[in-house]
């Protein structure tokens, strides 16, 4: 049951994103000519004007089929200089509204994230977290080293907070660290009476990317806490900030992976993807009604908003490289010839797919291990 819950709210994603592609065509004038909620066999379908809207059997998003995507392809038979295409099809319009449109599913995903956050910021939860009374991880674990510790900080420590961000539990302390390896980070901790600031450096763990400092938490500290409700205008600059933060977070991560990080274990597949998201909708939802939503829109959030960004990369075949297509096009005023625009998507095509073997490699020795 926890993979048909992470199918359908991955699947919920993708569709969100072919949404936005769907509603900015029609805006510009492209005919679309099918539309499909689900992919493979069609299972039901019905014409409305110029587009056939389906119901398909594979509950993996869906598809926006716009006229002329594959106009380059015709043209190159043809052995065209230049794409030849109608005035409602996709290459026949302005290269700044094929723009738009190519932008426009990444957009519709990061407006669900915000969308996501700002419910959640409306409705509040309650959660189990420990304090911010910490111990040496090297003391409990002897195979652990503890950058904290050789900076000065001691277990009992309190940390008040992280380059001047106060931190109400642990659960931020390790967030906040996670992010942030390799940089120096400036602790103001309570030590008995004492406020001392503490400049530690998180190492990176190159298995998952993270940075940590060799703390653990105080297990006797474990209360019930609450993420308060909000008012709209709150839960509005709450929607905002949450999303900017994923953004941020999931900016950094993409960095460290230039940094000797083990990719099959740093970069998640859509397997591993489709079982956090239905685990984390099964825990939340075994501690209450609001929690189980609250869990789910958060990690829906995390998800569409990293799908945002990665459809953003300048490269061919995802969005992002259909948005530097028509912005080369419109500043060169002028059609690219569309062997290149083939011989880049061939390109494009083999850097997708190694990602997709490196992160199904990935998801196959992490349940190999479970």
């Amino acid at each position: 049951m926890t993979f048909v819950w992470g199918i359908l709210a991955l699947g919920l994603l993708v569709f969100v994103h072919e949404l936005g592609h769907f509603a900015a065509a029609r805006f510009f004038g492209v005919t679309v000519e099918a539309f499909s909620i689900g992919m493979g066999p069609v299972l039901i379908h019905r014409k409305r004007k110029e587009t056939d809207y389906r119901l398909s059997l594979i509950p993996l998003g869906g598809y926006c089929a716009m006229k002329g995507e594959q106009d380059f392809r015709t043209a190159i038979e043809q052995e065209l200089t230049e794409i030849k295409a109608d005035a409602d099809s996709f290459y026949g319009i302005h290269p700044l509204k094929r723009l738009a449109i190519a932008l426009a599913g990444p957009l519709a995903n990061l407006a669900f994230g915000f969308l996501a956050f700002f419910i959640v910021a409306l409705t509040g939860y309650s959660y189990y977290s420990a304090g911010t009374t910490v111990s040496m991880a090297d003391e409990l674990y002897p195979d652990i080293s503890s950058a904290a510790k050789s900076a000065g900080m001691k277990t009992g420590d309190e940390i008040l907070s992280l380059n001047g961000v106060k931190m109400e539990d642990f659960s931020e302390i390790a967030s906040y660290i996670s992010a942030r390896p390799q940089e120096r980070i400036e602790a103001e901790v309570r030590r008995g009476n004492d406020i001392l600031m503490i400049s530690v450096v998180p190492e990176l763990d190159k298995e998952t990317g993270a940075g940590r400092i060799g703390i653990a938490a105080d297990p006797n500290s474990v209360v019930k806490r609450s993420y308060p409700r909000h008012s709209i205008p709150g839960a509005f600059r709450e929607g905002a900030v949450q999303s900017w933060r994923i953004i941020f977070l999931t900016a950094k991560g993409a960095a460290a992976l230039f940094k000797g990080v083990n990719l099959a274990n740093a970069v998640s597949g859509p397997v591993r993807i489709t079982s956090m998201i239905g685990t984390a909708a099964q825990q939340g939802f075994s501690a209450g009604m609001r929690e189980g939503i609250a869990a789910t829109l958060q990690f829906l959030a995390l998800i569409s908003i990293s799908l945002f960004l990665t459809n953003l990369l300048p490269v061919p075949v995802l969005d992002g490289g259909l948005i530097l297509f028509a912005l080369i096009e419109f500043l060169a005023r002028r059609k690219l010839n569309p062997k290149l625009l083939y011989r880049i998507q061939i390109a494009g095509v083999f850097i997708i797919a190694a990602l997709i073997a490196v992160s199904l490699a990935g998801d196959i020795l992490y349940f190999l291990r479970k």
